[in-house]
């Protein structure tokens, strides 16, 4: 062989070695690419999942603090009930007092019909 076919057979394995890096830079850098695409990708559902958790965690304070609203309009409703029971009963007990004082006989009889119908109907 001569030494300008040798010089042409190195210059073209220098050629092809050029080519072969450039395809495998051109691939690794497509590959890549396509990483950083897919990346991006999940980065973007990851934002979007940050996104709906942020989204439900304020719903679920905002049902937490509907839910305690009520629960204290609830207790005011029935302290309110409470006590207008306590002051009709109040009222009811005062009356009967004032009545049983001002007409003691006829209040015994009463008393006395009551305890007899009670005792023949838990004799049964």
């Amino acid at each position: 062989m001569e030494k300008s076919e040798k010089l042409s057979n190195i210059d073209k394995t220098s050629q092809f070695a050029h080519e072969a890096i450039d395809k495998a830079t051109n691939a690794t850098y497509k590959v890549a690419t396509k990483i950083v695409d897919k990346g991006d990708e999940l980065n973007q559902v990851a934002n979007k999942i940050v996104d709906k958790g942020d989204e439900l965690n304020n719903l679920a304070h905002e049902t937490i603090d509907k839910a305690t609203t009520a629960t204290h309009e609830a207790i005011d409703n029935l302290q309110e009930k409470k006590d207008q029971l306590i002051n009709a009963e109040q009222e009811v007990i005062a009356k009967y007092s004032t009545y049983v004082r001002e007409n003691p006989v006829r209040a015994l009889g009463i008393a006395v019909g009551v305890g007899f119908l009670v005792s023949k109907f838990l004799n049964r």
